[in-house]
């Protein structure tokens, strides 16, 4: 029996030399030859070599942002959809005989799809949008980041103001100022550079037209291979944070040439605040514009529950032959959340959404936001009498969780010389109710 242990022991101890000498790293070139080169190992020593283990592939994570978001390493991929819909009442003077105005309701915005990361800095986002009953594109683009650097290609915003870069979803009211749609802000194709370090963001851009205009299907002067327009556009923001108040100091700048569009189509316009009607109380006649500058100047700030807003935004139309005329709008607004612990999101220059603090079914109610606004669009200028409005309007937002908001708004438009009554008046007031409920992922 000992003589067996004894045999087993020696055996063990070979056992684990072989090993040590398979996993140990091999000499230098330089270094001598050991004494056992060019000996062929054992069948023993070569069954029990050991092979390093490879590195270790990142596991696919899968997390819950309104929808499933799957990530692997810098790579990550992640659903993107939006629900609102609206109904809204307007009262004008029994006087104007518009179809459009009363009651109406629509799907405001159905939209799918998606956005990611692949890999090296490199980026995507692409969004169909369903509204008026057509299928438009919406955020499509490319991104590339390195350090303070973002460069987009694609269809995207030419930043235009901050109430129009904030999105629909994290806004203060259902519908942007007045200004930004009677001014034709939009996305365009374009190609745009963006550099945020501390405090300081700097975006510059150049972008030809919306996707839609430049599609065959609008071939002619109006679109497709005849549109020819193009438009510089940049901005800058500097937002320090003193104490716990968070400050955004914002101007922007925008040239653009308008080329073969130039064909005496051109107005400025807008509607009784819902976008459910096509309805305009106020409005241009069509000019022909050869070019567009405007110049924007932003100012607000975020202070617990508290946030306040101010804009204003200039645009001269050059027009052939004929003056240039200036039109002007702007908006001032004040927030506060009646719920404790909430507060107004702000990242990159724009206002963002937050999670409510103790939302419903976690012990709370969600998040409960009241907004003041008061909204100035001047389309008279020369011998242009586009008209006045000056908007109060009134938001409660209701947040029971996050992605899900119930809007309820109310506005006194005030009208002067916009459009004229049978009986000749030009000053009325127009009274506006409007709901909304929204699903954002």
């Amino acid at each position: 029996m000992r003589t067996e242990i004894r045999a087993l022991r020696e055996r063990l101890e070979r056992l684990e030399s072989a090993l040590g000498m398979a996993s140990a790293p091999p000499p230098p070139s330089t270094a001598a030859a050991p004494a056992n080169a060019g000996v062929t190992p054992s069948p023993m020593a070569a069954s029990t070599a050991v092979t390093a283990p490879a590195a270790p592939k990142a596991a696919t994570k899968i997390d819950w942002k309104g929808s499933p978001r799957l990530s692997e390493g810098d790579k990550a991929f992640k659903v993107k959809g939006r629900i609102q819909a609206d109904a809204n009442y307007i009262s004008a003077p029994g006087g104007l005989d518009d179809n459009g105005l009363g009651f109406s309701s629509e799907m405001r915005r159905i939209r799918l799809g998606g956005e990611g990361s692949l890999g090296a800095g490199f980026g995507y986002k692409l969004e169909l949008e369903l509204s008026d009953n057509a299928v438009d594109l919406v955020d499509s683009f490319v991104t590339y980041k390195n350090g303070s650097w973002l460069v987009t290609l694609g269809n995207h915003n030419p930043f235009q103001a901050l109430d129009e870069l904030t999105g629909d979803t994290s806004g203060s009211f259902m519908e942007r100022a007045a200004f930004t749609d009677a001014f034709g802000f939009e996305r365009r194709l374009g190609l745009s550079a963006q550099y945020q370090r501390g405090d300081l963001l700097a975006q510059l851009g150049i972008f030809t037209d919306d996707i839609g205009s430049l599609a065959n299907s609008s071939d002619g002067v109006s679109g497709g291979d005849e549109n020819n327009s193009y438009s510089i556009d940049g901005r800058l923001v500097f937002a320090p944070k003193a104490d716990d108040i968070q400050l955004h100091f914002g101007a922007s700048a925008h040239q653009r040439r308008l080329g073969r569009l130039s064909d005496g189509t051109t107005r400025y316009r807008q509607r009784p605040y819902a976008h459910s009607t096509s309805t305009r109380l106020i409005g241009t006649p069509t000019m022909q514009v050869d070019h567009e500058t405007s110049y924007g100047l932003e100012l607000a700030g975020i202070a617990g529950r508290w946030h306040g807003a101010v804009e204003v935004h200039a645009l001269r139309a050059d027009r052939a032959g004929l003056p240039s005329v200036t039109f002007r709008g702007g908006y001032a607004e004040v927030g506060y959340f009646l719920t404790r612990g909430d507060s107004r999101g702000y990242k990159s220059g724009i206002f963002t959404s937050k999670a409510p603090a103790t939302p419903l079914g976690d012990g709370g109610i969600g998040s409960i936001q009241v907004n003041l606004r008061y909204d100035y669009l001047d389309l008279d200028s020369k011998d242009i009498r586009g008209g006045t409005q000056n908007g109060y309007i009134a938001a409660l937002i209701w947040s029971p969780i996050q992605y899900l908001r119930f809007n309820f708004n109310y506005a006194l438009l005030q009208y002067d010389g916009a459009r004229v009554l049978p009986s000749g008046r030009y000053e009325y007031d127009a009274h506006v109710v409007g709901t909304r409920f929204e699903l954002d992922f």
